[in-house]
């Protein structure tokens, strides 16, 4: 029976990511890599680019547009920036990307190969077999456009890429893993994100081994055979039992609204309560360690209880993924502009805190931990519920104090 493991709406957006805003994605996302590569592994890290709602979350709290297309490719240019500078380091390399870039994966990845001694066909074998896949074995539409090859010096690897179909102005994102894979044709996928198109004839799944095969014969055969039989199944239907469709399971989707602006059915309340409650009502005592850092506010520990979030946050956390734009907004003013003055208390703070702990000062590296740990604990036995017109009125009232910024300027 086929199959999607995920799903999700991704409206095609025009422009451009300002530099303002990608140096700032490129900073604290490779901060959040880190802190992730210090508490998790490499592994984890993987596993976390191949979940389509945990790399939509991400986008969301760098401070994309929460529910567009961009997201795919600003967040990933934003990742190899920051990540491939400290390879060595980080024992993680980006390949690939849009357009042109994404056709010099297969070069990258020799390159790597060569410097570390990993089995460069293999790599490039697995990049081109991802990428067939889903231009071919799948066959729903879309036109790969993005490909992006993560690999470890582990030799473990993940792969976000992305299609478009111009004539609905929508795109899939697609993500692979190598981790607990047993093989490339039989449901290789940990998930793919897009519009819902209904009905796809997905090659790659368990239960489609038979028509593989007879697709492998019917190859053999005859041209002008096979064209009597296309006409015979026209007429009959001789091969509709064979294949069996399904709808998508629903463990992992994410539909993506048309809608520009953040609503507050895009959120759940209960949760954004409860990042709201730890930020705004929790004793000081409580984050001692970083209410010493001068200038911090509620505001700011709003935003770090969401990045505490996404580093912490177990998988079911990132159904509601335009819940994560109130750590920084968005560029386009959804939900509301980019307050860049919290935007660089965050980067500092988090920064501060990974460099203290690599020294062996573990204090705000755990207090950072500690803000998601109280949201979900105030979550859980309070069971808060943000208003969210009046945290949208604040956000809007405070916004030029707080350095707001869009694509169309200052607030």
């Amino acid at each position: 029976m086929i199959r999607r493991t995920g799903h999700a709406d991704l409206p095609l957006h025009t422009g451009t990511v300002p530099k303002w805003l990608a140096d700032r994605m490129r900073d604290l996302g490779t901060q959040i890599v880190e802190a992730l590569l210090i508490q998790y592994g490499k592994k984890e890290v993987l596993r976390r680019l191949s979940d389509p709602l945990w790399f939509q979350s991400l986008g969301a709290v760098l401070g994309m547009d929460w529910h567009s297309s961009g997201i795919t490719t600003s967040v990933m240019y934003a990742l190899k920036r920051g990540i491939n500078a400290r390879a060595r380091e980080f024992g993680l390399c980006i390949c690939g990307g849009r357009g042109k870039y994404s056709r010099r994966t297969p070069e990258e990845l020799l390159y790597l190969s060569d410097a570390t001694g990993m089995d460069g066909d293999a790599l490039v074998k697995a990049s081109r077999l991802c990428a067939k896949i889903d231009s071919t074995a799948v066959q729903d539409g879309f036109q790969l456009y993005q490909h992006n090859f993560i690999l470890s010096d582990e030799g473990d690897w993940a792969v976000v890429q992305q299609g478009m179909n111009t004539e609905q102005k929508t795109a899939r994102r697609y993500h692979w893993c190598s981790q607990n894979l047993k093989s490339f044709v039989e449901e290789p996928h940990t998930g793919v994100t897009g519009e819902n198109r209904g009905l796809i004839l997905n090659l790659t799944d368990t239960n489609a081994g038979s028509t593989r095969n007879s697709i492998l014969n019917l190859s053999k055969e005859n041209p002008d055979r096979i064209l009597r039989e296309v006409k015979l199944i026209k007429k009959t239907d001789a091969f509709a039992g064979e294949l069996a469709f399904s709808e998508e399971d629903g463990s992992r989707n994410c539909i993506m609204p048309s809608h520009h602006d953040v609503k507050a059915q895009d959120v759940d309340l209960k949760r954004l309560g409860g990042v709201l409650a730890a930020a705004y009502e929790s004793e000081p005592s409580d984050f001692e360690s970083l209410l010493l850092t001068p200038g911090l506010g509620p505001r700011t520990l709003q935003s770090l209880t969401l990045v505490s979030e996404v580093i912490n946050g177990t998988p079911s956390r990132f159904t509601d993924p335009a819940r994560f734009s109130f750590a920084h907004g968005g560029k386009d003013g959804h939900p509301f502009p980019v307050p860049l003055r919290i935007y660089d208390e965050s980067i500092r703070i988090l920064g501060d805190a990974i460099e203290k702990s690599k020294l062996g000062y573990k204090d705000k590296s755990e207090c950072i931990n500690r803000l998601h740990k109280t949201a979900l604990q105030i979550e859980e036995n309070c069971s808060p519920q943000a208003d969210f017109d009046a945290v949208m009125e604040r956000e809007r009232r405070n916004s030029h104090e707080w350095g707001g910024r869009t694509v169309a300027g200052t607030v």
